[in-house]
């Protein structure tokens, strides 16, 4: 990784868009993601600018409905590429990467995945946001529990035997069945919150940890906040870049670098 500050500014040219992970990246670590002011602030400017913003991120859709009416994005997809939430007009729209049906028979599937995991693996406890989850779970191992990594590998384990893909993010494990990603998710939702095909090349994301990886290996403009220090000996693609600031206040260095080099 390269420190931001040494990004050319000709780098920045042909970007036109930012796509975001959210815990730990735009939020400022407290418990419950709170946006830090300095991430809002530069959201805010992006959205003045013209700059679309899409968040990724792990977090439920029940708990990202209120973040996407609120905040100056053009939409959030939630639980890791299974749902995308977007205004439409002064009202909140919901789209999913599944049929009722399949979202329907995986649900039982994920339900009993969790059961299992919370009774095998000592101190795993679903997430506080688990009310608000429609196609995948989520086990706590640094919001508001505490797991080491042996228990975090035991719960990706556990997924992994029941068929679930696994990730894990700064604060939960996260667990689905399907095929959708946060790769997936910014093809999805680039085409339909902009009207034209997600060409990487185009974007810059924005992330905090093993979850973003794939992001980090395949969009060419990737940068990761400060924090991620702490999941680097994990990721086998780093960001190409990071900020010196953690959390929300690296992302508005982002914004502020891609501003600068449009003025």
């Amino acid at each position: 990784m390269k420190p931001l500050i040494d990004c050319p500014r000709e780098a920045w040219h042909g970007v036109r868009g930012v796509l975001t992970d959210i815990d730990d990246t735009l939020t400022g670590g407290a418990a419950g993601a709170v946006i830090a002011p300095a991430a809002l602030e530069a959201l805010a400017r992006l959205h003045a600018a013209g700059v679309p913003v899409i968040a990724i991120t792990g977090r439920p859709a029940g708990w990202s409905e209120s973040f996407a009416m609120e905040w100056p994005v053009r939409g959030i997809v939630a639980e890791n590429g299974g749902v995308l939430l977007h205004r439409v007009g002064e009202t909140l729209a919901t789209e999913f990467a599944q049929d009722d049906a399949t979202r329907a028979a995986n649900f039982a599937r994920l339900q009993a995945c969790a059961d299992e995991i919370a009774a095998a693996v000592p101190g795993a406890t679903r997430a506080r946001d688990s009310a608000g989850r429609l196609t995948d779970i989520a086990i706590d191992h640094g919001e508001f529990a505490s797991l080491d990594d042996e228990a975090i590998a035991a719960v990706c384990d556990r997924m992994r035997a029941h068929g679930l893909v696994a990730t894990v993010s700064s604060i939960h494990v996260n667990g689905w069945i399907g095929d959708h990603s946060k790769w997936s998710a910014a093809h999805w939702a680039v085409k339909r919150l902009t009207g034209r095909d997600f060409d990487p090349r185009e974007w810059v994301y924005v992330g905090d940890s093993t979850n973003d990886q794939l992001m980090f290996e395949r969009v060419p403009l990737s940068v990761g906040v400060a924090n991620i220090a702490r999941f680097l000996p994990m990721l086998d693609h780093p960001p190409l870049y990071v900020t010196a600031a953690e959390r929300g206040a690296g992302f508005a260095e982002v914004a502020g670098a891609l501003l600068a080099a449009r003025e």
